[in-house]
């Protein structure tokens, strides 16, 4: 039974695999050639980094120490659309910053007031 199962793990992320090559669409970008490219590394670890390609793509990033990077890039939409994402790397995650991405919806009142009154309370930790 053990072995079937296995065989049948392999099979699925094979098909996975599959479906997955099949699904992936053509990137525009593909025959841009680059350029403008930068790079400068120090010995403390810190770098800058960029490059711009021929259809308008760029990118930029700057690291401290191999502690904390900031970055951006942009690009075009097949339509024309601009795209522009700007993020952070550091101890607090990654954190991307864009007018296009998606934001959550604010809390609702009652539920802010809860978590609020749970933190107010929560028991002191020794």
């Amino acid at each position: 039974m053990r072995k079937i199962v296995m065989e049948m793990r392999t099979i699925s992320l094979i098909v996975l695999g599959i479906v997955s090559v099949l699904a992936i669409k053509p990137i525009p970008d593909r025959d841009a050639k680059i350029v403008k490219q930068t790079l400068d590394i120090h010995p403390d670890g810190s770098y800058k980094h960029a490059y711009e390609l021929s259809s308008g793509a760029y990118a930029s990033e700057e690291g401290v120490g191999g502690v904390s990077a900031i970055g951006q890039f942009g690009y075009f939409a097949p339509d024309g659309t601009p795209f522009y994402i700007s993020y952070t790397a550091d101890e607090n995650g990654f954190k991307a910053y864009g007018n296009h991405l998606p934001t959550p919806p604010p809390i609702p009142e009652a539920i802010q007031r809860a978590l609020d009154y749970i933190k107010a309370h929560a028991p002191r930790q020794t």
